[in-house]
């Protein structure tokens, strides 16, 4: 990162423009599902749908959070190249910004990522520089802030301290106010996906903060490293990685905060492609793998929950649009030869949804 001291008048104006546009958005909604058998045994199933925000992805708050960070740090100036280590929706929400504020950008991403990611991020003036392996987007996207004499954003260090988890509007607060009226207002279980771990980090201090009796879910995909270290505590693990774009990684980010997490829960590809298709056929639209993801989680839960006799609320977060993966794992060929055969998972996430 090159350490030039930016120009107070220009940093005011980025910010005013940033939090213009943050006026200009109304916030999600949260989707009451439509599961008669659960809610007749107490138990309701509720999506804060982050497909609505203007970049179509929870990764707009994230965005928006980290250019305001390194703003009101000093670490962009005019002109700086802002680069960032991206599968895919994280980066297409900073090219949003980028170009909002007139800055080149830079995305470093697996070369496995979705074209319609690929093409959003180019739409925003964005450029993306591609690598074999998950785990090589680091030191490439470190290497190019350097060779540009820009700056890294890092979303992996920085995520989980760029957002005010006190409140401030953030999506915990958006939650709970959204909850208000609800029978259950105060949610038994909150779960959400980790990439960078900021969501979850936000989410459960902000539980703490307010001293409300919710748990935190973090349902992690196969592959994904997360749920092997909130076991063992050793940062030092690798996995091969996640294979469900935009949650789990292959190493233990900075970003994931183990002690915020009351449960974590393995989900195998095949669940969260049937849960990502069943999800889609009872909204009428089609949402992403890791939203399939969290929805086996929140029948995992809500399973235990009637076992148990008990009722409440599970809440979790449908995190984008299925049409940006209409290529591939909306398509049966692309998904059968990634995946194999998904059948008895389709039958199996089909009946929990009916409550057997």
């Amino acid at each position: 990162m090159k350490h030039t001291t930016p120009t107070p008048d220009w940093t005011h104006q980025a910010i005013a423009l940033i939090e213009a546009d943050f006026c200009r958005s109304a916030d999600t909604h949260l989707i009451a599902l439509p599961l008669p058998h659960w809610a007749a045994h107490g138990i309701d199933m509720y999506l804060k749908d982050e497909s609505t925000h203007p970049t179509g992805s929870l990764k707009h708050r994230l965005a928006r959070s980290l250019f305001l960070y390194a703003l009101c740090n000093g670490w962009l100036h005019e002109g700086t190249t802002v680069v960032e280590a991206s599968s895919g929706s994280t980066a297409v929400s900073e090219a949003y910004f980028a170009r909002l504020l007139g800055l080149p950008f830079i995305a470093v991403m697996p070369r496995s990522t979705s074209q319609e990611k690929v093409d959003q991020i180019t739409f925003y003036g964005g450029r993306c520089h591609f690598v074999e392996k998950a785990g090589e987007v680091y030191a490439a996207a470190q290497q190019l802030a350097q060779d540009t004499g820009g700056h890294y954003m890092d979303q992996f260090t920085y995520a989980e301290r760029a957002t005010d988890w006190r409140g401030n509007n953030n999506i915990a607060q958006s939650m709970f106010e959204q909850m208000a009226r609800e029978r259950h207002p105060v949610p038994r279980w909150i779960v959400v996906g980790a990439g960078t771990g900021g969501t979850s980090a936000t989410i459960g201090r902000y539980l703490r903060y307010q001293r409300h009796a919710s748990q935190l879910c973090v349902a992690d995909p196969e592959g994904s490293v997360f749920a092997a270290y909130h076991r063992s505590g050793d940062a030092t693990l690798t996995a091969p990685g996640s294979r469900i774009e935009g949650i789990g990684r292959p190493r233990v980010e900075p970003s994931f905060i183990p002690s915020l997490v009351d449960r974590m829960i393995e989900v195998p590809n095949a669940d969260s492609l049937a849960a990502m298709h069943a999800l889609s056929a009872l909204l009428g639209r089609r949402v992403g793998p890791s939203t399939g993801t969290n929805l086996v989680a929140m029948l995992t839960l809500a399973q235990e929950m009637r076992a148990r006799g008990e009722s409440g609320a599970i809440l979790s977060l449908l995190c984008d649009s299925g049409e940006r993966y209409r290529p591939t794992y909306f398509d049966a060929d692309w998904a059968s030869a990634q995946f194999g055969d998904c059948a008895t998972a389709n039958a199996r996430i089909a009946a929990q949804l009916k409550g057997a």
